[in-house]
């Protein structure tokens, strides 16, 4: 993975690059999940150290809603861990220079940089996205493949992780791929702390729907709620797509269209998912048996355990352990 050096040093420093007609819940997600303390965790210092800056003294925010002043100019940039780059619905207005020119400066020097909903354009109008895969607002999906051709993108998914350079949809997505890169950075159990008190959904898959429906069902038993807490209660015992839709007394080709309408993914993968988060969770406090990490999370042997850590972290259990364990946190490669 990307950064790991840098990820390990606290407070890790985030700066919010705030250009004219910036939408403020983006701005406003950056630093509710990066820039608040967290005494609740115990932890001796912030997470995460964030910086608001503009390209000028005073930016007026989307639709003149407020005008930002006082932050700090670019050169704040240049000391970032992270750059965050929010959207603007303007898109088809080229940034200024000098906003893509730090935000090239600080991908070259090796800072991880992300961008929530239509921040996506100034990522590619900086040239970072040539070649890679991103994603952006649904909304947007035309007039982007259109401006930046070059772009591989995915305008189906919440997020794009492409190590150095993440991408976010929609504004709501733009929470799940912040949780996502505290996850990443801090491990399961702090970004599940972080979601709590964000009263929001701890893990979303980036492959998963932007544009999910939820039709009002016709009774209130429709409700997958029921038997996904059923099922994260027994994530040890051998469940299957067919046992679910026994459970929850539909048939299994009923459970995955209600599946998909309402979480926007399948049984199986919502299943996988679960028992990664939970493996990880274990090892986080300090289980070094992966065959036992195995068996208590459902995902059956160790060699499985490394694959499915692995794809889902960048990291093998082991690393992860160094990393996220008990008297972790210091530098690992994958």
């Amino acid at each position: 993975m990307a950064q790991e050096s840098s990820q390990r040093r606290l407070p890790h420093r985030v700066t919010v690059v705030v250009d004219e007609g910036t939408n403020p819940f983006e701005v406003g997600i950056a630093t509710e999940i990066f820039g608040l303390p967290r005494p609740e965790l115990g932890l001796p210092e912030r997470l995460y150290e964030v910086t608001l800056c503009t390209p000028t003294r005073a930016v007026r925010m989307n639709h003149g809603f407020f005008t930002l002043t006082g932050a700090a100019g670019l050169e704040a940039v240049d000391g970032a861990d992270t750059v965050v780059v929010p959207g603007r619905p303007d898109n088809v207005v080229p940034r200024g220079e000098d906003v893509l020119e730090a935000i090239r400066h600080a991908h070259a020097r090796g800072a991880r940089v992300v961008s929530l909903c239509t921040g996506s354009f100034a990522l590619a109008e900086a040239g970072l996205l040539d070649g890679r895969r991103a994603t952006t607002h649904w909304m947007w999906a035309d007039t982007f493949r259109e401006l930046h051709p070059k772009v591989l993108l995915e305008p189906d998914v919440l997020f794009v992780d492409e190590g150095d350079v993440l991408t976010a949809a929609g504004s709501a997505a733009a929470l799940d791929l912040g949780l996502y890169v505290v996850r990443r950075d801090h491990g399961a159990e702090i970004a599940n702390a972080v979601a709590r008190r964000l009263l929001f959904a701890a893990h979303r898959d980036g492959g998963q729907r932007q544009f999910v429906e939820r039709p009002v069902p016709d009774v209130p038993d429709e409700s997958l709620a029921p038997l996904l807490e059923w099922a994260q209660e027994r994530l040890d015992a051998p469940l299957t797509v067919a046992g679910l839709a026994a459970r929850a007394a539909m048939s299994p080709a009923t459970l995955h269209r209600r599946f998909r309408a309402q979480l926007g993914t399948t049984p199986l993968a919502w299943l996988t998912g679960e028992r990664v988060a939970h493996a990880c969770r274990l090892i986080e406090r300090g289980e070094e048996r992966l065959d036992v990490v195995a068996a208590r999370s459902g995902l059956g042997t160790a060699a499985n355990l490394r694959a499915r850590v692995r794809q889902a972290t960048g990291l093998s259990p082991s690393a992860y352990r160094r990393r996220f364990g008990p008297g972790g946190g210091e530098a690992v490669s994958a």
